[in-house]
């Protein structure tokens, strides 16, 4: 495909979030000349952290705040974040879940403290858990791959920690979840971790996403937040990339196939649906029909606060974690996520919460502090949804309503306007079901392929699905260099 606008490039990546720059850095590294457009004035899709006006000095994470996956990405390990200056803080407590009658439970970065809090669920925990998180290499190959193909490495090495996974999986993924635990405290700290999916519980899909996040936890840089907010791992891509020759152009919408320079490959960083839009009869028939039924999810209401102090919790080690799950027990949050797929607003909405100033004191202004949290609800809401927030974390936080100097809401309904992606409010870009997981996008041997020659997609609607992980633009990059210029030697990607 040749674009239709102005200027000539080698590369044409559409969209500034994580994906997309990892795969302009990727072809950039190679020697290709790069041209990033971005749509916002500010690059970073789901890792941007902006100025709300809310609160002199208090900037927020618009999307994603807390990188679980960024330290253990084989792309980020690359790339070496902190060689450039990216501090990925850990707190003591990656999560925790709060519980009726003053109660929580507490994942520590430490399992062994971990295992010993949960008391009798303490071992069952963890020979789940914990056996992962010592192998959490094994778990990344296979839940971070391009579920096509053998991830590189696993064999022979990763085959019982594969194996081990894919039957906790079928264990947390089924009705099967409730033999495990004698207690609440346990199931309820897991299935925190599993409503991440935004998806009825128990699923297979919900199940990987708490047995690969919960093994993270206790592992490397657990649920690390970066110093200064998330845009310290995009801000780090755009300055490799333009020390590589390649450029961003921001405020430059893509709707058509005329708004494209003319280039020898295009990755859209962007939902399928947004390449049907720009693509329009270039893209083969068949391509189209499969790129449009691809299904996007349920969606987050997003609301961002200033706080005078830290948050009230009635469980005091609560204060220690980056972040916080507020559902209550597996029994409740099961429910909250079944009202949501049927279309209704839960009374108390699964709730997540972080707040950076556990362990970033620089995102303290003047004895201000933000907390960053999401509410479930059906896709495309437009209600707000501050005070069935606010009324959940008073639950489990009294006089939390004290502490609030000021609040921000964007209903789901209103998320794609900071991110197309986010159709209806679907943080993941895309249903994260266990047919998605690997069916992502289509059914396609080549899950990065969009049926037009040179041209392929790269975001959280590819596997390996949603997540500031970089390993979607990646894959997609190293298939177009390929396939389009005869690179086969992957670039370095070190400093």
């Amino acid at each position: 495909m040749r674009g239709h606008g102005e200027g000539h490039t080698e590369v044409v990546v559409v969209g500034a979030g994580p994906n997309g720059l990892a795969a302009a850095v990727s072809c950039a590294r190679a020697g290709l000349d790069v041209t990033v457009l971005e749509a916002q004035p500010t690059i970073g899709g789901g890792a941007r952290t902006l100025d709300l006006g809310l609160a002199d000095g208090v900037v927020h994470d618009i999307c994603s705040a807390v990188q679980a996956m960024a330290w253990a990405s084989p792309f980020f390990r690359g790339f070496d974040l902190a060689a450039r200056g990216v501090e990925l803080l850990t707190p003591e407590i990656s999560y925790a879940q709060p519980l009726a009658d003053g109660r929580a439970g507490l994942a520590y970065r430490d399992l062994d403290r971990t295992v010993e809090g949960l008391g009798a669920d303490g071992p069952a925990w963890r020979s789940l858990v914990g056996r992962l998180s010592e192998h959490w290499q094994d778990v990344v190959r296979v839940a971070l791959g391009d579920k096509r193909s053998l991830p590189p490495g696993l064999v022979p090495r990763g085959v019982p920690t594969a194996a081990a996974f894919g039957l906790a999986v079928l264990e947390q993924g089924t009705r099967a979840w409730d033999r495990r635990f004698t207690g609440d405290v346990a199931p309820a700290l897991l299935t925190g971790v599993a409503a991440h999916a935004i998806t009825p519980l128990p699923s297979f899909a919900a199940a990987g996403t708490a047995l690969l996040l919960g093994s993270l936890a206790h592992a490397g840089e657990g649920w690390s937040i970066p110093r200064g907010g998330s845009r310290a791992i995009t801000d780090a891509l755009r300055a490799d990339l333009e020390a590589h020759g390649g450029r961003v152009l921001t405020e430059q919408p893509v709707r058509t196939v005329a708004d494209l320079p003319h280039a020898h490959a295009y990755l859209f960083d962007t939902t399928p649906r947004t390449v049907i839009e720009v693509l329009g009869d270039e893209l083969p028939a068949r391509a189209r029909r499969a790129l449009g039924s691809f299904r996007y999810g349920d969606g987050a209401a997003k609301v961002d606060f200033v706080l005078s102090g830290p948050v009230p919790w009635t469980h005091p080690e609560i204060a220690r974690a980056g972040t916080v799950h507020v559902g209550g027990t597996r029994a409740q949050m099961a429910a909250a996520e079944a009202d949501v797929a049927a279309g209704r607003h839960a009374e108390r909405p699964m709730t997540l919460v972080s707040d950076p100033v556990v362990v970033d004191e620089t995102r303290e202004s003047g004895g201000l502090r933000p907390l960053w949290s999401y509410a479930h609800v059906p896709a495309g809401s437009d209600v707000d949804v501050t005070e069935a927030v606010t009324a959940h974390i008073e639950q489990y936080a009294p006089g939390f309503r004290d502490v609030v100097v000021a609040s921000r809401c964007v209903p789901a309904a209103q998320m794609a306007h900071h991110n197309q992606n986010y159709v209806g409010g679907d943080i993941s870009a895309g249903a994260v079901s266990i047919r998605q997981m690997f069916a992502r996008p289509t059914m396609r041997p080549d899950p990065y392929a969009t049926g037009r020659e040179g041209v392929y997609l790269c975001s959280s609607s590819t596997p390996p699905g949603p997540g500031v992980h970089g390993l979607g633009g990646w894959f997609a990059a190293r298939r177009a260099m390929r396939e389009v210029f005869g690179i086969t030697k992957a670039p370095d990607l070190r400093p």
